[in-house]
């Protein structure tokens, strides 16, 4: 027993932390009436009066421990007074009043009497935090609830002995599904709750659930039955399914004691009935929005009866099943088209580059109420250069998804700018600015750069990359990232890693190492340590072949993955993980030459062309590649300034490139038929695969591309 305090009506003693009691009836039975109550319509808490009907008053004897310090005015009530309990009283029945009756900041409140034998033997009041009045399956389960303490108030002490035991236990569970179906967001949860929280009590051991969808029952969960069983139930024609239609027509629940009754009611399902290895069954209609959107079947391995108790609970459960499943199937239908949004907005497939192979894993929340924002992708720069990047829009729900949308496309333009890192992220921080206050995204771009075997990348908020070295060592940089878009103010910091020949770049998102039971410091040291062990095991560097080599990849991405998330279905953030393996060029494939500034310049270009094309054994290539720096070369000593310097780079394209110490932009001019000139870059454009500018501290380069011969592709 717990503390003593006095109160206008008398002593009542706190019991616990879920209420207090007097000693009039029995604690155990008014504790659990006021917490399935309060579970039942989402309360702030719950009373129970006592009626005296020698003296015309109800008797506060129970109270929830969240609003016992407030009930004082509500400790003793005349019957003809105008407060809830007193109307429910009078009234005979369930009465709703919106507003704060005791002034705790509820929204309304809800009472039912308990009927008794002669007449009603108290109320059950319960506060809740909105204004809205209980739905059907509410108030069906409320009158189950006071119909099962009222058995056991009126008139003395609770019964004792097996049968009573057993019906507090199913209250007990009716209270947990209560709550269980308010958390259950998909189709699959409510099925779990049920069959958690409803066969064991019953004495179930089978349990189906059958969705109406265009008119023909589709089965959408079930537990006791083999696939077999059900795939028969699922082919029965909707004209001879004579239980479901005797369900839609009559929208009232159907108890079914042994096979021989079902077959005498329904002898169209002998098939079925010979095949199911159920004996007793509670046909359960589900109903939500007025209408019967399917049926839950309860079922037993033996015939039984069902009590008037039992009747009741399965009723009630049908009620408020039926609303958290319509609940549940319009979650199901936004979030599977929400994350087909997402999705799409992803990259389908990494490219296949020279200087990198990639495979990522992205995985939605397996639990929650909508999708997150995560983005990933490999985005080839000019002169083999890759930037790579990763980003996670804060937040859940399509508004974010298309954020990140929008974020992934800006810097796909942006990149092709080919703009550093900290500049990028200076350019994308003014986007999510300008989507409002509440919109931030920590994202991670970098640029690998495979002839001076460099990465440079900035961090919005987010955690470095991971290095994985051949023999399985895992690098983190120490250092730390820019506050995230949206909230940074520019400059953004450019930090740089040197790279080793062949090694793996690791990026990922926090949905992959934080949860509820790590931290990310936790979470990072066993990405690490999962990272060790799998290049090792799956030999992610020892194969020479592309197509193996991605195989690898994907296999290593997902060996990670089951390491940090062994139970992905219970996660409630997304995630995501991106992995590259970076190859450096090698040195007898990049030339580079210095050229005078002056007039010179051209001539010689023309000559390292020639020279170096055919040490490549590129001379089919020889033309073209000297009319193209005859052009650039010519457009820098015309127009911008020195240094100049030439550099060629052999992969599966020819890249030409010309540097020069200016920051003039070039651009195709559109030349009149009497121009003499201005068709330089015209020229250009048209004898390159592709071509474009990027800047650096000092100036500019210049760079065309060109398709290698068949027999030279590497």
């Amino acid at each position: 027993m717990g503390e003593t305090e006095r109160l206008p009506f008398g002593y009542l003693t706190v019991s616990g932390e879920d209420a207090w009691v007097d000693g009039a009836w029995d604690t155990e039975i008014l504790t659990l009436l006021l917490r399935h109550a309060t579970t039942c319509l989402g309360g702030l808490g719950a009373l129970v009066h006592r009626h005296d009907r020698a003296a015309g008053r109800l008797r506060l004897v129970a109270a929830s421990a969240t609003i016992q310090a407030d009930t004082g005015q509500w400790a003793d009530l005349h019957d003809d007074q105008d407060a809830t309990p007193a109307l429910a009283l009078r009234r005979h029945g369930l009465v709703f009043e919106a507003g704060d009756s005791l002034g705790i900041g509820a929204g309304a409140t809800v009472a039912v009497p308990l009927p008794g034998s002669k007449g009603p033997v108290g109320v059950l009041s319960v506060l809740t935090p909105g204004p809205d009045e209980p739905d059907e399956a509410q108030r069906s389960l409320l009158r189950a609830l006071t119909a099962w303490a009222d058995a056991r108030l009126d008139g003395g002490p609770a019964r004792s002995g097996p049968d009573s035991v057993a019906e507090v236990q199913r209250s007990v569970r009716m209270g947990e599904l209560t709550a269980a179906l308010a958390e259950a967001a998909t189709t699959r949860d409510v099925v779990d709750a049920v069959a958690k929280f409803v066969m064991p009590p019953f004495g179930a051991d089978g349990l189906v659930f059958q969705l109406l969808e265009g008119g023909r029952p589709r089965i959408v969960g079930a537990a006791g039955y083999t696939q077999e069983f059900l795939s028969l139930v699922d082919a029965i024609p909707p004209d001879t399914d004579a239980a479901l239609e005797d369900m839609v027509r009559t929208r009232a629940p159907l108890f079914i004691g042994s096979k021989a009754e079902l077959l005498g009611r329904y002898p169209t399902m002998l098939e079925v009935n010979e095949a199911s290895p159920k004996q007793a069954w509670a046909f359960l209609p589900m109903i939500a929005s007025g209408d019967v959107i399917g049926l839950c079947v309860v079922s037993f391995s033996e015939p039984r009866p069902f009590t008037d108790d039992e009747r009741a609970l399965l009723t009630a459960l049908s009620g408020l099943v039926g609303q958290s499943l319509e609940r549940a199937r319009l979650y199901d239908v936004e979030h599977a088209r929400a994350q087909e949004l997402q999705r799409g907005l992803l990259p389908r497939a990494l490219p296949r580059l020279p200087a990198a192979g990639a495979a990522a894993r992205y995985l939605p929340a397996g639990r929650g109420e909508e999708v997150g924002g995560d983005w990933y992708d490999l985005i080839p720069l000019s002169a083999d250069r890759v930037a790579i990047v990763i980003g996670d829009v804060m937040g859940h729900g399509i508004s974010e998804a298309a954020t990140m949308g929008r974020l992934r496309t800006a810097v796909r333009t942006l990149a092709d700018l080919e703009i550093p890192p900290d500049e990028l992220f200076s350019r994308l921080n003014d986007l999510v600015s300008d989507l409002g206050e509440d919109f931030y995204a920590t994202c991670l771009y970098a640029v690998f750069d495979p002839v001076a075997r460099t990465c440079s990348f900035s961090l919005a908020g987010h955690p470095p990359p991971l290095v994985v070295h051949r023999d399985g060592t895992v690098d983190a940089p120490e250092v730390a990232p820019d506050p995230p878009l949206g909230a940074a103010r520019p400059p953004f910091e450019t930090h740089q890693l040197d790279l080793p020949d062949d090694c793996l770049l690791v990026l990922y998102t926090d949905g992959l190492v934080e949860s509820a039971a790590r931290d990310a410091g936790q979470g990072l040291t066993q990405l690490r340590q999962a990272l060790s062990r799998a290049v090792v095991d799956t030999a992610s560097f020892r194969t020479t072949d592309e197509e193996d080599g991605v195989r690898r990849l994907e296999e290593l991405c997902g060996r990670v993955v089951t390491a940090l998330l062994p139970d992905h279905e219970q996660t409630t953030d997304d995630a995501a993980l991106l992995i590259v393996r970076t190859r450096c060029a090698a040195a007898l494939d990049v030339a580079s030459f210095p050229l005078p500034d002056d007039p010179r310049a051209a001539g010689q270009a023309r000559e390292y062309v020639r020279e170096q094309l055919g040490a490549w054994g590129l001379g089919d290539l020889v033309p073209t590649t000297e009319l193209l720096v005859s052009e650039l070369v010519g457009n820098i000593v015309r127009h911008a300034k020195g240094p100049i310097r030439l550099r060629l780079l052999r992969s599966r394209s020819l890249t030409c490139e010309v540097y020069d110490g200016s920051l003039t932009t070039p651009r195709i001019r559109h030349a009149s038929y009497t121009d003499e000139g201005g068709r330089g870059l015209q020229l250009v454009a048209a004898l390159s695969r592709r071509w474009g500018a990027r800047y650096l501290d000092d100036g500019k380069c210049i760079w065309t591309e060109q398709d290698l011969p068949p027999r030279a592709s590497t």
